[in-house]
């Protein structure tokens, strides 16, 4: 056995726990994204899908948010490619492109809450699309 960390190893290598275990918890990618039709550039917004909890920023019902909500995304190694609209600090992103996971990623530091002192995390700036109303009146950023 190898003593180097599972998340330095090359993502193909990952068992499927080791791989869930690399979301840093930002909640970055359950913020909705409003596409223009004409350009097809996506505009991040602050609007959290319904099951993320702001507070956390983790989903309140992982295993079964796809019932709840279908067109949620499975991340998966041979779809990261699909979504270029994921942050560039994503763990996800970062092992795709083999580079190191951040001090600030817990399983770096030890501490799941550093996501969030370091100002990574959708946490205090993401609302919940139960209240937010139109999309377009929360673009965040300029287009991915």
């Amino acid at each position: 056995m190898s003593d180097t960390p599972f998340w330095e190893r090359p993502i193909e290598t990952l068992a499927r726990d080791e791989w869930e275990a690399l979301c840093d918890g930002c909640g970055k990618c359950c913020l909705h994204k409003v596409e223009d039709e004409d350009t097809g550039r996506i505009y991040p917004t602050n609007v959290a899908c319904k099951l993320l909890d702001l507070d956390s920023c983790r989903c309140a019902d992982y295993r079964n948010r796809r019932m709840h909500v279908p067109d949620c995304i499975r991340l998966t190694r041979k779809t990261i490619d699909d979504y270029p609209w994921l942050p560039s600090t994503c763990a996800y992103v970062l092992r795709q492109n083999g580079e190191p996971l951040p001090e600030w990623h817990y399983l770096v530091c030890g501490d799941r809450e550093a996501v969030h002192k370091a100002g990574i995390s959708a946490k205090g700036r993401a609302i919940s699309e139960l209240h937010a109303g139109p999309l377009e009146n929360h673009i965040v950023e300029q287009p991915l």
